[in-house]
């Protein structure tokens, strides 16, 4: 080990010295790298970023169970049950009560700019916490009071001012479906591909901006369990003794059926998994002709090397040098520019877009392997060269 550990040490890095030798070509191939990596970033960021806007809510339930429609697509499109289903349900041993949750998309007008913007409003009862936010269930004896919401400050928008206001404690309104609204707290929830904010309110006053939807219709029902139950079993329970109108879900089952459907109906993930493969494609193309190019300025040297005897692996060794050398360098401003355009896109499009390290691992190695990919592919003429032909 001491051996191979002084030898390598002792070697002439020739593939750094052959890169360096030609700056333009080796700015331009790290420029390439940096390129190939960044598009990668981004279509994983985006891609991350979407998935974690759907489900902020559904992480944030304090439900043990919830129950939905059987025709329900995700939370932002749950349909109606019968609110007599959360009663069947307390008769199920476990359950130690029930509550109803409603949701809906409402068109509501900027409070100084007028302009519309679609928001989720989700009607909860007041007198029982919901969510796992401090911020809201703090605030729950406001939201008694009519015609009162709390306002998402994670909006998508310019909603500075507004908050700033709510903060100083002075009076916002706004109007939604011919209604004067008061915004009288504030919350953090999140944006996301399909809507720009949320708005928290009763469920009294949830009914009262929706007056078609009957209090006896609701989007989902919260489903709170005796101390020690199992939820599975619960679960299993429930779905066996409701009607078919309804599903049971545990929590995290509720999380994947929503995640599911992304990928199902909107298979985002295809879309943006072959936008990351293609980002690879176009980043062994340049890897490879820089290579290769590298190789053919250096036919007669490499020739040289195996008439003394050098081994066609040690020839190899060094173009792999270049390779690891370019990974390596051409890395680092991809992830730079990375992280830049995820701070941009986390203010001008409020989505949570962060770089994890597993992500940055995981590109890392993707981008250690397009360049051995394309290094590989760029010495099959130097290993099938005859010296005797070469010169």
């Amino acid at each position: 080990m001491n051996t191979f550990l002084k030898n390598l040490r002792d070697r002439t890095p020739l593939g750094w010295i052959q890169l360096r030798h030609d700056r333009t070509r080796f700015l331009v191939s790290i420029g390439g790298i940096a390129f190939a990596d960044l598009i990668i970033f981004m279509q994983l960021g985006i891609l991350n970023g979407l998935f974690d806007s759907t489900i902020i809510l559904h992480r944030k339930l304090i439900a043990d169970i919830v129950l939905v429609s059987a025709q329900a697509r995700q939370l932002t499109n749950l349909q109606t049950f019968p609110r007599r289903r959360l009663f069947q349900a307390e008769d199920v041993p476990g359950v130690a009560n029930t509550e109803a949750l409603y949701t809906n998309y409402i068109d509501w007008k900027h409070p100084e700019t007028r302009k519309k913007t679609s928001v989720l409003v989700v009607g909860i009862n007041p007198d029982v916490p919901a969510f796992d936010m401090p911020e809201v269930n703090q605030q729950l004896d406001t939201l008694k009071l009519p015609d009162t919401v709390l306002f998402d400050r994670a909006t998508r928008g310019d909603y500075q001012q507004v908050i700033q206001q709510v903060k100083q404690g002075q009076p916002v309104t706004t109007e939604i479906e011919r209604r004067t609204i008061a915004i009288v707290g504030l919350f953090q929830a999140g944006a996301s591909f399909s809507i720009d904010g949320v708005l928290m309110t009763s469920d009294q006053n949830f009914l009262r901006l929706f007056p078609r939807q009957q209090s006896t219709a609701v989007s989902l029902g919260l489903v709170y369990l005796k101390p020690g139950e199992n939820p599975d079993r619960v679960v299993k329970a429930l779905n066996a003794y409701l009607p078919a109108d309804v599903r049971a879900m545990t929590r995290q089952e509720f999380i994947d059926f929503e995640l599911s459907y992304i990928n199902e109906q909107q298979p985002l993930g295809f879309v943006f998994g072959l936008g990351t493969a293609l980002a690879m494609v176009v980043g062994v193309v340049i890897v490879y002709q820089i290579l290769s190019t590298d190789v053919n300025d250096h036919t007669a040297e490499y020739a040289t090397f195996k008439a003394m005897g050098y081994r066609d692996t040690y020839l190899l060794t060094i173009v792999f040098e270049e390779a690891v050398i370019l990974a390596a360098i051409g890395f680092v401003p991809g992830v730079v520019a990375s992280l830049g355009l995820y701070v941009a896109l986390r203010k001008v499009a409020a989505l949570p877009i962060y770089m994890p390290f597993l992500r940055l691992f995981g590109v890392f190695m993707l981008t250690l392997g397009m360049c051995c990919l394309s290094g590989g592919i760029a010495t099959r003429r130097l290993r099938a060269a005859d010296p005797a032909d070469i010169f």
